[in-house]
């Protein structure tokens, strides 16, 4: 008997090279000091971590979250700034990796987006070509 759990085999779960970012979503408070933070990923066989950093228009760490091994390829969770103000633009980063007790980190995707703080909303980021694609 052949049990399949994924309909298309565009999505069944990759290895962990080719787990790849296929979107980011941010969601400003009205505060315009906390934001959400979503992610979609390629579903995966093994779990992935996320680092996430965003940088405020100087230059300097205004916030910072990690994931380590995530059960799901899509979550949301919410972010503070921590700049004392607002100092757009605002530089996010997020870089999927993969870590082994023996060994250190590999990194598997960067992706950065540039974001301004100026009202309460959705920004959405789609990535539809990968990294070193033609």
């Amino acid at each position: 008997m052949d049990i399949k759990f994924f309909d298309d085999p565009l999505e069944e779960p990759k290895p962990r090279e080719d787990v790849r970012i296929l979107q980011i979503g941010l969601y400003l408070y009205p505060d315009l000091r906390r934001l959400a933070f979503g992610v979609e990923l390629t579903p995966f066989r093994e779990r992935p971590s996320i680092e996430v950093t965003i940088t405020n228009g100087q230059g300097a760490p205004a916030g910072s979250l990690h994931v380590i091994e995530t059960v799901t390829p899509n979550f949301s969770l919410t972010m503070h700034l921590r700049d004392d103000a607002i100092t757009n633009p605002y530089t996010l980063t997020a870089v999927l990796y993969y870590s082994w007790p023996d060994r250190d980190k590999i990194e598997i995707e960067r992706r950065q987006v540039s974001f301004e703080v100026t009202q309460p909303g959705e920004l959405i980021f789609k990535f539809d070509q990968q990294p070193g694609d033609n």
